[in-house]
């Protein structure tokens, strides 16, 4: 059994998942017609992202976001987000092991996040709490 932290995300588990893009709004609609997403708006201050909702259950399953402000770093693909222990740790292992930093690691709500690329070139985010 893995460990869990406050929120009762396991560490190694899939906690999010979400896309980077120039034009949210554009690629918010595209996978509402795609896949049947409805969205929330969420206020960036001057602009908003988008947490796209599940028509079955109502819950939330994804975002879409401007390659704005603090994500402006942020690659143009699906960025997948997995629980760790301690993202400080994770990222000095993974540029110890061959990896690089892409963004972070730098703190979002009650969390602290970074991404990282492996050494094949694959892109993943890590989240642990504060």
């Amino acid at each position: 059994m893995g460990e869990q932290n406050a929120s009762g995300a396991k560490r190694g588990q899939i906690v999010w998942t979400d896309l980077t893009v120039v034009d949210a709004r554009t690629v918010r609609d595209f996978y509402g017609a795609i896949v049947g997403w409805t969205f929330s708006a969420c206020d960036m201050g001057g602009y908003e992202d988008f947490t796209m909702v599940s028509p079955e259950s109502g819950e939330s399953v994804a975002g879409v976001c401007h390659a704005r402000g603090p994500n402006a770093n942020l690659p143009a693909q699906w960025l997948v987000y997995v629980q760790v222990e301690d993202v400080d740790d994770s990222a000095r292992r993974a540029t110890e092991l061959g990896g690089r930093i892409l963004d972070g690691p730098r703190s979002m709500g009650s969390t602290r996040f970074c991404v990282i690329e492996d050494p094949a070139g694959a892109v993943l985010a890590l989240v642990s709490p504060k």
